[in-house]
């Protein structure tokens, strides 16, 4: 047996038998503490492993503050305590009653008896730290399987909303279905992979640089100067990351029809931050198109437009301005950045 950083006490004021014990526990390497009084033993119970004690040491103090740490033990514990007794005669019930988890040992007692017993009371209190600790995780678990589960009713129920959103916003906006067809696909994929990334974590988070190269990679050039991304690294909760990427999709969309990635010169600039205000926190982005063709005011609005206008507002309780200039589309958008996960990290 090891030392163990959780010592035996041992409480035996009178005569040679705490010393005697100790000496027993050190030859088997079992670390042990010699108390000099009942208050002594009781203040170093919540570090022991287990105590040896004898019967006139309990007898001659007042056992009141040793009852009221016995009753105090959290569930699954079960402190053990090895009572040293005379040999011949009967123990006294009150005290066996009292610390109930107890073994009784004669003495004169042989170092083997005394070693066993120790031992046997170790082995108890360690199993039982094992079960707390697995009931524990046990608990854990079935609370944080709770949480997924109502997370995936939340993240379902919103999906198909926006499904059925994008179904028939798509379906007004086409002229054929062959354009139908292409362009909610095209939503779909880019929802799917928003959720790809949210998946990753539970659900529960999705970085907003991985968001971006998801759509605008494949824009980019070998050397990366044609689409530059800077900011810091961000993990958005879903309910603004699903959005979000709806957003970078439809920009990017456009980008491809009518703006900068619509030509080989065509640049674009995504920059974002985090402003802090006290506790709250809040998302800006800025995306910024140059050198594709000049840009004019639409005369109406089209479903990108509109689409990032209900569902960053409504959903997001963002700010989003966009700016016609002849040289590039500037969008700007300010979020709350909810803090708060459903599901606890793993």
């Amino acid at each position: 047996m090891t030392a163990s950083d959780e010592p035996v006490l041992i409480l035996a004021p009178v005569g040679g038998d705490a010393e005697f014990a100790a000496a027993i526990l050190a030859e088997e390497r079992v670390a042990a503490r010699i108390c000099r009084s009942l208050a002594e033993m009781v203040a170093g119970l919540d570090g022991a492993s287990c105590t040896i004690l004898t019967e006139e040491a309990l007898l001659a103090e007042d056992r009141q503050v040793l009852a009221d740490w016995i009753t105090r033990q959290p569930p699954g514990s079960d402190f053990p305590f090895i009572l040293l007794t005379l040999r011949g005669t009967r123990p006294d019930p009150r005290l066996t009653e009292e610390l109930g988890n107890v073994s009784l040992l004669e003495r004169p007692f042989h170092p083997a008896t005394l070693i066993t017993a120790v031992r046997f009371a170790l082995r108890g209190r360690r199993r039982q730290r094992q079960a707390k600790a697995y009931l524990e995780e046990r608990e854990r678990t079935a609370e944080r399987q709770s949480l997924l589960i109502r997370e995936l009713h939340h993240r379902v129920k919103n999906t198909l909303a926006t499904v059925q959103g994008l179904l028939g916003a798509s379906a007004r906006s086409a002229t054929n279905i062959d354009e139908f067809y292409a362009a909610f696909s095209a939503r779909i994929i880019s929802l799917a992979k928003t959720h790809n990334l949210l998946t990753e974590d539970y659900w529960q988070q999705a970085q907003l640089r991985e968001m971006l190269e998801n759509e605008l990679g494949p824009y980019n050039d070998a050397d990366g100067t044609r689409v530059r991304l800077d900011g810091p690294r961000i993990e958005l909760v879903a309910d603004l990351a699903v959005p979000t990427g709806m957003a970078i999709h439809e920009l990017t969309t456009n980008a491809a029809k009518h703006g900068a990635l619509s030509v080989p010169q065509g640049r674009i600039a995504v920059t974002w931050d985090v402003r802090h205000t006290g506790p709250d926190r809040a998302l800006l982005l800025d995306w910024t198109e140059q050198g594709g063709p000049s840009v004019r005011p639409p005369t109406r609005k089209g479903f990108g437009s509109t689409l990032l206008e209900r569902v960053l507002k409504v959903q997001c309780q963002a700010e989003i301005t966009f700016d016609y200039r002849p040289e590039g589309l500037h969008f700007r958008m300010e979020a709350p950045i909810p803090s708060t996960r459903t599901v606890p990290p793993y």
